[in-house]
């Protein structure tokens, strides 16, 4: 009957991630703050709300090419035309780049994804209500990953009890039956999670996430700078059409 003491452990095991996971859901879904509702996000917001930090490097960087205020060669290296930064962003660009007027992409992408105009702009998202904290997305994606880690434990420890020696005819449909009840405990959680909480583990917070929605689609899919750079925003280098912009970022990456 050692069964029985492995049906206690994967039964304990889903019950303990999931009850983290529903408390993790809960703190994220009153971690946003009220209104917020009628701000209009800016590029870099829109960017931020997409893709996090990374995303808003690639915003800049992107912009200032454009502008010709840059050069992305399609070796991966970057080099300042024009040292003088629009925003606080676009300085933090060229003092990633260094004083020599030239870095590889990727460093420079790294270095502006962790600048402070970057994390000061994370922060006042997420004191409008528009971001997710670090600490409920993390919390959020640790939960999902122990409620993985508890459906594989139930899984080993049935395989273990269905195989353990002295078993009598007809205990194995018992014991399958008993530790299906954890197992589908735990694989329901996870259904759930995927369509109710995957949101709070992206940057955006349900509010950010409509005001997303809300971006002029004309504005989105249209044409010219404005759509090109809220594209970007949005979906990422891929968005770009030119093919030299896009062999510079894939050599970048490539690197990295």
């Amino acid at each position: 009957m050692f069964w029985l003491l492995f049906l206690l452990i994967a039964c304990a095991a889903a019950f303990l991630s999931c009850a983290r996971l529903c408390l993790a859901a809960a703190h994220a879904a009153h971690s946003e703050p009220a209104g917020g509702g009628a701000h209009e996000l800016t590029l870099y917001e829109a960017a931020f709300l997409s893709g996090g930090p990374f995303r808003v490097a690639d915003l800049t960087l992107v912009s200032m090419a454009r502008s010709r205020r840059l050069l992305l060669a399609h070796t991966g290296w970057a080099t300042v035309v024009d040292p003088v930064g629009g925003d606080d962003i676009e300085r933090s660009v060229i003092g990633a780049i260094g004083p020599e007027g030239q870095s590889r992409i990727g460093a420079v992408r790294r270095a502006t994804a962790a600048a402070d105009a970057v994390r000061a702009l994370a922060d006042r998202l997420v004191a409008a209500g528009l971001a997710v904290p670090d600490g409920a997305r993390g919390g959020v994606a640790g939960a999902v990953r122990q409620v993985r880690a508890a459906a594989l434990a139930v899984v080993v420890l049935a395989g273990v009890s269905l195989t353990m020696p002295g078993g009598e005819s007809g205990d194995g449909v018992l014991v399958a039956a008993w530790f299906a009840l954890p197992l589908v405990l735990t694989l329901s959680c996870l259904a759930i999670a995927r369509f109710e909480v995957h949101p709070y583990t992206r940057w955006a917070s349900p509010t950010g996430q409509r005001l997303l929605g809300a971006l002029p689609k004309g504005v989105r899919g249209g044409v010219g700078e404005a759509a090109l750079l809220t594209a970007v925003a949005v979906h990422g280098v891929r968005a770009v059409s030119d093919p030299a912009l896009r062999e510079a970022f894939g050599t970048a990456q490539r690197g990295h």
